[in-house]
């Protein structure tokens, strides 16, 4: 098809039966026309056979227009919703069971200098996000126009989507809260009732560290549900048996992991890197992953993001390719004040008394009135409990400007080599990961990133007294992380184990996963010398627990063989545990 010139529309929407490159417009079989307020030239809009979108745009602006535009025809009640839920505005739609909800998630919005926000993520974040979100807006007023198109869930619910501000994207920080607030909570129970070396059974700590009770601090003070209000604000929108309400839940950070690794041409049949990805995100429907293709002058980059992004996190350019897991380094505090007994609205701070920042904000409630919440900060965080003259504020990296997570991605996807992805990579801030790269010109690489706190005479690992003997001392740069290029063994690759250089000197965190899947995954490439990207599809899938494996050698000297079903999971063979599909 001929493009021709025509302001303020996006000519196609074309679903074709092809590759995933090289479609054209001829191999269509059914093709649709939109026209889209503030489009500046055509723009064609191919989906594969594996219903992937491909855009192809005039500018990179158009293209992220039409990103938004297809994120929303194809998402739009996940990304509502999402939305929704980060800005706490559920009960304006589904009414008052989720009140309390709203209020949490407002707690932990980024409400800090715009301009700040917005640089910290390169040149065109800003246009991203507001051409990504006029996008979506257009979508919503051309359901408007025809409400038979509706999504059946916005039916049931009885509600119409909402417009979006570009802000919207960067200031939600809810949905990526991680490290290790909950961890620290969990430590201190099993201090008050064990001692702190029994809590070395539940999580084991690298580089070795012996935790002591912080000065001010006791762990059998805490109370149970101090974190109600946080694990309110980070969790999903719940819907319990045919009833819209929000349930509080204790995220299982243990249950997710994530792997990645590269390969270099020396180690593969076809002499070219491969590089393999899994983030490992928990299943769901629609999944939590959402992957295209932007094609435009000086951007052609495919890949995954979160469904309500603009721009690629995982992918390729033509050029470099790149991938990312977790790693985890500690971006987290709980802080315990003492407040003043005569007066609730202050807190100890020094040889004095601070008082509490407190806002008073309306929520909409559907069928009711609205409601009045008030949201109360210390210098170090949102307040997320008071039990009696104690009160409990988080203090997050994720408040500082440039952590909206993932959006960091907006300067590194269209690098074109080592250098320009870790310039992207240095200010990068969350989710704290594990980058590994690969080039067309063979190299391949390791880059983390992520914003660490510098702490001053604490390590972390449990809460401490908010009175100012517990402080951090800016942030780490992101030039003291270590990187790896082009290493003698031909591969990299990671799965949130602990993986920073003996004698390490800066203490990023000394929480990190089992390294039994990342042992799995070097054990594996190792003994390969001409891998094929079928090799690491497998090794995606693989089962093999090297767990299991020690457990049946065990058992076999205490066991007869047919328990191995029962220790192993399904057979002697050490399968059944998944290895570097699971933990």
């Amino acid at each position: 098809m001929t493009r021709r010139r025509l302001s303020k529309r996006l000519v196609v929407v074309i679903f074709v039966l092809g590759l995933v490159f090289g479609v054209t417009p001829a191999m269509a079989t059914q093709l649709e026309r939109f026209s889209i307020p503030g489009l500046r030239q055509p723009v064609q809009l191919v989906v594969d056979r594996w219903g992937v979108p491909h855009m192809y745009a005039e500018s990179v602006a158009d293209a992220f227009l039409a990103q938004g535009f297809n994120a929303a025809r194809e998402r739009l009640f996940q990304i509502d919703l999402w939305r929704r839920r980060g800005l706490g505005k559920l009960s304006e739609v589904l009414g008052p069971s989720y009140v309390e909800q709203d209020r949490a998630a407002r707690l932990f919005l980024y409400r800090g200098d715009m301009r700040r926000e917005w640089d910290s993520y390169g040149p065109n974040a800003e246009l991203a996000a507001s051409r990504f979100t006029q996008g979506i807006n257009a979508y919503v007023d051309w359901l408007g126009r025809h409400p038979e198109a509706m999504p059946e869930e916005f039916r049931i619910l009885g509600y119409t989507p909402d417009h979006w501000e570009a802000t919207d994207i960067v200031r939600i920080r809810s949905h990526g809260l991680t490290r290790n607030l909950t961890s620290e909570v969990a430590r201190s129970k099993v201090a008050c009732v064990a001692g702190l070396p029994a809590d070395l059974v539940r999580v084991s700590l690298k580089p070795k560290r012996e935790t002591v009770v912080p000065v001010g601090f006791d762990p059998c003070a805490l109370p149970s549900d101090v974190l109600r209000v946080f694990q309110l604000a980070t969790q999903e929108v719940t819907f319990a048996n045919g009833q819209v309400r929000a349930l509080p839940s204790q995220p299982d950070e243990a249950l997710e992991g994530s792997n990645n690794w590269v390969v270099a041409p020396k180690r593969t049949a076809t002499g070219r890197p491969i590089l393999a990805n899994d983030p490992h995100r928990v299943y769901s429907a629609p999944s939590l992953r959402y992957i295209s293709q932007l094609v435009a002058p000086g951007m052609n980059v495919i890949g995954a993001n979160e469904p309500f992004l603009p721009g690629i996190s995982i992918g390729h350019n033509g050029t470099i390719a790149f991938g990312l897991t977790v790693m985890p380094m500690d971006q987290e505090d709980l802080y315990v004040y003492q407040l003043d007994p005569n007066d609730h609205s202050r807190y100890r701070y020094g040889d004095g008394w601070e008082r509490l920042r407190t806002s008073t904000e309306k929520v909409s409630v559907a069928g009711e009135p609205a409601r009045q919440v008030e949201l109360s900060y210390t210098r170090h965080g949102p307040v997320i409990a008071v039990d009696g003259t104690r009160a409990y504020a988080v203090r997050t990296a994720w408040l500082q400007p440039g952590m909206s997570p993932y959006y960091g991605s907006q300067k590194y996807m269209t690098a074109k080599n080592f250098t320009q992805f870790t310039d992207a990579m240095r200010d990068w801030g969350a989710p704290t990961e594990n980058q590994v790269y690969a080039d067309v010109h063979g190299n391949i690489g390791w880059v983390p990133g992520g914003l660490a706190p510098i702490r001053r005479g604490y390590d972390g690992l449990m809460p401490i007294p908010g009175d100012g003997r517990y402080e951090w001392d800016g942030f780490y740069n992101g030039d003291i992380l270590p990187r790896s290029y082009n290493p003698t063994e031909g591969f990299i690759a990671t799965a949130n184990e602990f993986n920073l250089p003996p004698n390490y000197p800066y203490p990023l965190g000394f929480e990190w996963t089992y390294p039994a899947r990342h042992q799995r995954i070097v054990e594996t490439l190792a003994k390969s010398q001409r891998g094929t990207v079928a090799d690491s599809m497998r090794l995606q899938g693989d089962q093999v627990s090297l767990v299991a494996r020690r457990l049946v050698r065990q058992q076999h000297s205490v066991m007869p063989v047919d328990m191995c079903g029962v220790v192993a999971g399904s057979g002697c063979d050490g399968r059944g545990f998944g290895g570097v599909g699971a933990r």
